[in-house]
């Protein structure tokens, strides 16, 4: 018996190793699951977020990953065509897209439950073979060129002042640039790139399946078993760009000809994401200071309700997804690096208020240091002052309600749960109104003095070439900027305003270096 054990040892070691190598493969990270079934919904979501993101671009690359995950959405599979495949799903009120931030690409398709096995060999065929055509790439990367060479610079400057301050604060890392790329780094992306990215980025290992709705378990099974047939590739992920601490308050003034007013954002590191308990405290101050799109906050109140000098003014303690676009924070942006920013919507500049008022002809900068001003002071009054017993109780009972609207579809539910397991957490929505439930004014106010900071900040202003010199001047000198009113805005405003608006003129900003950059050259 010894010796036919010994005769058959090479074969019986052989097999136990392709057993394990099964079980391991059974194991792997691809079969990272989040569920939310919910039998009763006539619909199915189905989330496939990559572990990958923009910082996994080639260095001479940068938008590599945003132009593979578009090649796969916006082009065909081995069988159908792109446009044959909108043609298949339009009747069935079906769609998928991807989307592509720092750190993870997530793949979203929703169906009728009624047709998701017609739909399914579509989402198995776009995920799995890809056609890759030739005709798919060119238009793709066309589209992303003109992005990158025109579109940023040329449909929202809220926008632009945005992604301009991310590569301010990072500049240097992998989160530098845009998810979308560089000018010169798209037109090195060939074809043969794109492949390599997928079969390197997009694979079993860095992956995690979300699906919600009403769904077979036999259904999952083929999920799991066909996503497990992409590359087994184990992808080296970098470490993520870490924002680097400004030296003073530094501020980088875009040139742009026909700017319409002065668009700014301002941004510091801050040491807290998602997966920290803090961070719960910090949401209350950063709402009582200025929730995205709502008009009961600090900033809001005091730059465009009592002063009428713009459309909106808030803060964010995260990146904020398309903030012109949406009105609750979307998922499926999640990110270990962090900042606190202030994004102050267009003001008028000075020879737009010449134009309309002639009480006005003499100024030579408009309102863009003036609501500059204004709102870093009320940042630091938040920091030295902290927030009130009244304001905390309001603004917290405010966001435990508020919070829930976040998941209000089914989609997002999902997403808030994928992201919840990249912070670490289960459920971030459940879990931060349990924190918020436990908080108190003073957890709140020894936040904001830890984290929240106005002598290190980087400054963003996307502004007309004609106001461009005067207001670098201004802020470098720290010339007084008092509040260019008309006269009959002025007549009507109460002592008080008044008063405040000659302490926010001679507020001291800090500025150390100011910077005028013509729009033609960023993100170059």
């Amino acid at each position: 018996m010894k010796s036919l054990f010994m005769k058959h040892q090479g074969a019986l070691l052989l097999i136990f190793s392709l057993l394990l190598t099964a079980i391991l493969a059974s194991s792997s990270p691809a079969q990272q699951l989040v569920e939310l079934p919910i039998p009763k919904l006539n619909k199915v979501v189905i989330k496939l977020q990559f572990r990958n993101g923009s910082i996994c671009d080639p260095k001479g690359k940068e938008g590599l990953t945003y132009a593979t995950a578009n090649l796969i959405t916006q082009g065909g599979t081995k069988e159908l065509s792109y446009s044959e495949i909108q043609d298949k799903i339009y009747p069935w009120a079906a769609g998928y897209g991807a989307l592509v931030d720092k750190e993870v690409t997530t793949f979203t398709f929703q169906v009728p439950a009624e047709v998701l096995d017609q739909f399914y060999p579509i989402l198995k065929g776009l995920l799995l073979e890809p056609a890759f055509a030739e005709n798919d790439f060119h238009r793709i990367m066309k589209q992303q060129q003109n992005y990158v060479d025109q579109v940023i610079r040329a449909s929202s400057d809220e926008e632009y002042s945005k992604k301009a301050l991310e590569d301010f604060l990072f500049r240097g890392t992998n989160y530098q640039h845009m998810v979308q790329g560089t000018s010169e780094d798209v037109k090195n992306i060939s074809l043969d790139d794109i492949k390599m990215q997928y079969k390197n980025f997009f694979t079993r290992n860095n992956l995690t399946i979300g699906i919600a709705g009403n769904y077979s378990p036999k259904f999952l099974a083929s999920l799991k078993a066909d996503m497990a047939k992409l590359s087994n590739v184990t992808p080296v992920i970098p470490p993520p760009g870490k924002a680097k601490m400004p030296d003073g308050v530094n501020v980088e003034i875009i040139a742009k000809e026909g700017a319409f007013g002065s668009a700014i954002f301002t941004g510091t590191p801050l040491a807290v994401t998602r997966s920290d308990n803090d961070f719960a405290a910090l949401m209350v101050a950063n709402s009582y200071l200025g929730e995205h799109r709502k008009s009961y906050g600090v900033l809001y109140n005091k730059i465009r309700e009592t002063r009428s000098m713009n459309y909106g003014d808030y803060s964010y303690i995260e990146w904020y997804q398309n903030g012109g676009g949406y009105m609750l924070p979307p998922p499926g942006v999640p990110r270990h690096s962090n900042y606190f920013s202030i994004w102050i919507r267009p003001v008028q500049i000075a020879v737009q208020l010449q134009q309309q008022y002639p009480e006005l002809k003499n100024i030579s900068i408009g309102h863009a240091q003036f609501a500059l001003r204004l709102a870093v002071r009320e940042v630091e009054k938040i920091i030295h002052d902290g927030i009130s017993p009244e304001a905390f109780e309001a603004t917290r009972t405010f966001l435990r309600s508020y919070i829930k609207l976040y998941v209000a579809t089914p989609s997002d539910q999902l997403g808030y749960l994928m992201d919840s397991k990249f912070y670490g957490r289960t459920d971030y929505i459940k879990e931060m109104d349990h924190l918020l439930a436990k908080l108190t004014v003073k957890d709140v106010n020894n936040a904001v003095k830890k984290y929240w900071r106005v002598n290190n900040m980087d400054i963003t202003i996307v502004t007309d070439t004609s106001e461009a010199e005067p207001l670098a001047k201004s802020l470098k000198e720290n010339l007084p900027s008092p509040m260019s009113y008309s006269n009959a805005v002025k007549a009507g405003l109460p002592k008080s305003v008044l008063e405040e608006d000659e302490l926010i003129a001679a507020y001291n900003l800090r500025v150390k270096h100011v910077t005028i950059i013509d729009s033609k050259e960023t993100f170059k």
